[in-house]
C-alpha cells in the first residue's frame, strides 16, 4: 500500500544548488549531477499527465536538460529527502508538451525512476508535482553511453482525450461490439469513451450508478456478472469493494452488490470460481485471509472468506487467474508484499481440485518466493503450449524479478540469468505480458516506461517508450495494442506484421469466456492466451485476445477450449481481423475435416476404430454430444476407442494429435 513518509530534508556538499522554477517557460536548465527540488506556491502543475493517476496535485517543480551528446540519461528521486513524488518528462514547446516518459512509483520506497535515450541538442522538460506530497528532495540525473535503441518495429504516439471520473484504469468493451472502451468511474457514474467502429476516435457518455463508498482507489475488474450481455463493474477499495450491475440496455448501472464487512482491497478479479457458467468477484485482502463473491446467478452474491489465500495477516496483493497445469481450469497465483518481510509475505500458488476446491502448491511448484511483488506476468513466453511468468519486483529489499520457465509437469524453474530481467532495474507494482509488436513472442511492461521485448529465445531487451503502464487495449481498432495512462492515449504505429483478434461470447461458459484458454496453430508451431479480467496489480485491461503471427500470411487453426469442456475449432481464419466465436458454433455444423481420418464401423456398438491414413499421432480423444456438451475424455489405444458405455444417439469425435491441432467427425452409437 502507498505510504506517506515525511523526513527531514538537508543539504549535503555535494548537492548541487539550483533552485527549480515555478513553470516550464523558466525551468532553470541542469546537468549531469544531483539537484535540489523545492516546491513553491502558484507553480504550474504539470500536465499532460505521463503516467495513470489523477491529475489532483496543486504544485509543480520545473527543469530542463538539453544533451551535448547522445546519452541513456536515468532520472530518479531515491537520493535524499522525501522522494513520494511523481516525474515527467516532456519535448516540444512549453505551449505543446509532449510526454517522453513518466514514472510513480518505479524505484525504492515510492521513488520515481525513468531510463530514456537522449538525443543531442534536444530540450527535455523534467517536471515533478506534489500529488503524494508537497516536502522537499533532491533527484539525480546520469548520463551512461548512448546506446541505440533496438528497433522493434513499432513506436508510440500520444494523444490526449477528454473524460469525466477520477479512476482512468480501466479498458474494455461497454456497448457489446467487441470494440475496447475507455471507462471511468465517479461519483454516482461510470464515464465511458465509446470507441467509434471506423478507428477515428470515441464518443462521450456518463452513465448513471449506485452512490458507493468504494470507488476504485486501488484495482477495477470488468465482466458480465448478470449475463445481460453488457459489462459489470468490481471496484476495489482501502475499506471495501462493490459490483455495479448493469440494467438490461446497457445504459446505466442500477444495482450493486457490497462487501458488508470491512475489506482492505487490492487486485479485483471477475472469475468463474466454482465452474456453473457465472462469473464471480475475488477480491485480494490485504490485511486479512482473501474474501469473495461467489453468484447465485440471479444478480446476487453470497460472502465467502477464506479457502483461497487464508494467511491471517493477508499481504495479498496481485491476484491473476491462469491454468498453469493445462488442466483446463483456472488456477491461483498471488503476488504477495510485506515491506517487513515475515510470512505473510510468501508468493502463493493455488491449484484448482476441478471441484471447488483449491489446494496450495506453492512450495512444490517453486513459486514460493519472498518478493515484494505487487504483480506478476503470465504467458507462454516461450510459445511451448504452457504458461510461464515473469515474477515482478516494486522494491529491491528481498530480491529482483524472477523470471520462471514452467517445466510442463506443475513446477518452475528459475531462468533469470542471462534473461534480461536480472539487469533490469526498473521496478513496478505493474507488470504485464502482451505481444505489443505482433512478432508472436509475448513481451513484458513493467516500470521505467520501457516495455522488455521477447527475443524468442527466453531472453528479453529494454525499449524505452513514452507510456507508463496503465489499460492495454486496441483503442483504434487496428490490430495492434495500445496504452492509456489517465488522459492520455499512446497509440501503437504497428508494423507490417500479421495478427489476428478473437472475441468470445460464451453461451454454457461465463459470457465473456473468461477462463477459456485460446490456441492458434500453424506450421510455425502453436500460441496459447488465457482469458482474464483483471492481470497486472491496478488495471483493467482488454477482454479480447490478441495474437501477433510475424510475417506468417496464414493460421491453420483457432482453437477456443471452454471452461464448460466445450472445444470450437476454426480452420484457416482470416488473419488481420477479428474473429467471433460464439461457444459450441463449430460443433453444429454439418461437416467435418474427415478427409484426415475417417470412423469405422459407424453407426457402432462397442468400439470406434480410425483410419489414420496420415499417420497422425493422435494423444487423446473427446467425446461431445450435439450440443457441445462433454460426455468423456478417453485414450486413443491402437488407433480404438471405447463407446460401449455411451448411450445411443448421434457424438461428435475430437482427436488431438501430439502437436497440439484437434480433428473431428461424427459417429453415431447404436
Amino acid at each position: 500500500m502507498k505510504k506517506h513518509l515525511t523526513l527531514l530534508f538537508f543539504t549535503v556538499a555535494a548537492l548541487t544548488q539550483v533552485r527549480a522554477q515555478k513553470n516550464c517557460a523558466t525551468a532553470v536548465l541542469v546537468t549531469a549531477g544531483v539537484h535540489g527540488a523545492n516546491y513553491e506556491p502558484n507553480s504550474q502543475i504539470p500536465a499532460p499527465l505521463c503516467l495513470n493517476g489523477t491529475n489532483s496535485a496543486t504544485m509543480g517543480i520545473w527543469f530542463k536538460y538539453i544533451p551535448q551528446n547522445n546519452y541513456n540519461i536515468i532520472i530518479r528521486t531515491d537520493v535524499e529527502g522525501t522522494p513520494d513524488t511523481r516525474l515527467h518528462v516532456y519535448t516540444g514547446s512549453c505551449s505543446a508538451l509532449t510526454c517522453y516518459a513518466g514514472d510513480d512509483d518505479s524505484g525504492d520506497n515510492y521513488s520515481s525512476l525513468v531510463e530514456f535515450p537522449a538525443v543531442a541538442g534536444t530540450t527535455y522538460y523534467i517536471a515533478f508535482d506534489n500529488k503524494w506530497n508537497s516536502n522537499n528532495f533532491s533527484f539525480s540525473l546520469t548520463e551512461t553511453p548512448y546506446v541505440e535503441p533496438i528497433d522493434y518495429g513499432i513506436s508510440f504516439s500520444g494523444q490526449q482525450v477528454n473524460i469525466g471520473g477520477s479512476y482512468r484504469i480501466c479498458a474494455v468493451d461497454m456497448n457489446g461490439d467487441y470494440l475496447d472502451d475507455i471507462v471511468s468511474p465517479g461519483n454516482n457514474a461510470v464515464n465511458i469513451l465509446y470507441q467509434s467502429p471506423n478507428g477515428s476516435g470515441f464518443t462521450y457518455a456518463s452513465l448513471p450508478a449506485p452512490s458507493t463508498n468504494y470507488l476504485p482507489g486501488w484495482s477495477m475488474a470488468a465482466g458480465d456478472y448478470n449475463k445481460d450481455g453488457y459489462n459489470d463493474l468490481l471496484y476495489g477499495n482501502n475499506s471495501g469493494a462493490v459490483v455495479l450491475l448493469s440494467n438490461p440496455d446497457g445504459t446505466g448501472f442500477t444495482s450493486k452488490i457490497e462487501t458488508s464487512v470491512y475489506v482492505f482491497s487490492q487486485r479485483t478479479n471477475f472469475v468463474d470460481i466454482n465452474n456453473d457458467g457465472n462469473l464471480d468477484a475475488f477480491i485480494c485482502h490485504d490485511v486479512q485471509p482473501n474474501v469473495y463473491f461467489l453468484n447465485n446467478g440471479n444478480g446476487t452474491g453470497t460472502f465467502y472468506q477464506g479457502g483461497l489465500g487464508n494467511h491471517p495477516s493477508g499481504g495479498n496483493y496481485g491476484s491473476i487467474w491462469v491454468d498453469y497445469d493445462n488442466d483446463g481450469d483456472q488456477d491461483l497465483f498471488i503476488a504477495k508484499c510485506r515491506g517487513g518481510g515475515g510470512s505473510a509475505g510468501i508468493n502463493e500458488m493455488h491449484r484448482n481440485n476441478g471441484d471447488g476446491t483449491f489446494t496450495d502448491v506453492s512450495i512444490e511448484s517453486n513459486l514460493s518466493d519472498m518478493i515484494q511483488t505487487w504483480s506478476s506476468a503470465w504467458g507462454d513466453f516461450d510459445n511451448d503450449g504452457d504458461m510461464d511468468l515473469m515474477v515482478g519486483a516494486n522494491s529491491t529489499s528481498h530480491g529482483g524479478h524472477k523470471l520462471m520457465m514452467n517445466n510442463g509437469d506443475g513446477t518452475f524453474t528459475d531462468v533469470t540469468a542471462g534473461s534480461g530481467f536480472d539487469t533490469n532495474t526498473s521496478l513496478s507494482r505493474e507488470h504485464v505480458a502482451y505481444d505489443f509488436n505482433n512478432d508472436g513472442f509475448i513481451d513484458v511492461m513493467g516500470g521505467g516506461n520501457k516495455i522488455m521485448f521477447n527475443n524468442g529465445n527466453m531472453t528479453f531487451s529494454g525499449a524505452s517508450i513514452p507510456a507508463s503502464s496503465g489499460p492495454v487495449g486496441d483503442f483504434n481498432n487496428d490490430g495492434y495494442l495500445d496504452i492509456q495512462n489517465g488522459s492520455m492515449v499512446y497509440f501503437n504505429s504497428g508494423s507490417d506484421n500479421n495478427w489476428i483478434k478473437v472475441n468470445l461470447k460464451g453461451m454454457e461458459s461465463n459470457s465473456n469466456g473468461i477462463g477459456a484458454r485460446v490456441e492458434i496453430h500453424g506450421d510455425w508451431g502453436m500460441q496459447i492466451r488465457d482469458v482474464r479480467s483483471g492481470d497486472g496489480f491496478e488495471f483493467m485491461s482488454t477482454l479480447n485476445t490478441h495474437f501477433g503471427i510475424g510475417e506468417a500470411e496464414e493460421i491453420d487453426q483457432v482453437v477456443v477450449k471452454w471452461p464448460s469442456g466445450t472445444i470450437d475449432i476454426i480452420e484457416n481464419p482470416d488473419i488481420n481481423a477479428a474473429l467471433l466465436v460464439t461457444e459450441g458454433e463449430t460443433l453444429s455444423r454439418t461437416s467435418f475435416n474427415s478427409n484426415l481420418f475417417k470412423l469405422y464401423p459407424n453407426p457402432a456398438s462397442d468400439f470406434i476404430h480410425i483410419n489414420n491414413s496420415n499417420n497422425l499421432a493422435f494423444a487423446n480423444a473427446l467425446v461431445y454430444d450435439l450440443n457441445g456438451r462433454l460426455i468423456k475424455t478417453v485414450a486413443v489405444e491402437q488407433d480404438k476407442i471405447d463407446v460401449q458405455n455411451l448411450s445411443k444417439g448421434v457424438y461428435i469425435l475430437m482427436l488431438k494429435e501430439q502437436g497440439g491441432k484437434y480433428y473431428s467427425n461424427k459417429f453415431i452409437k447404436e
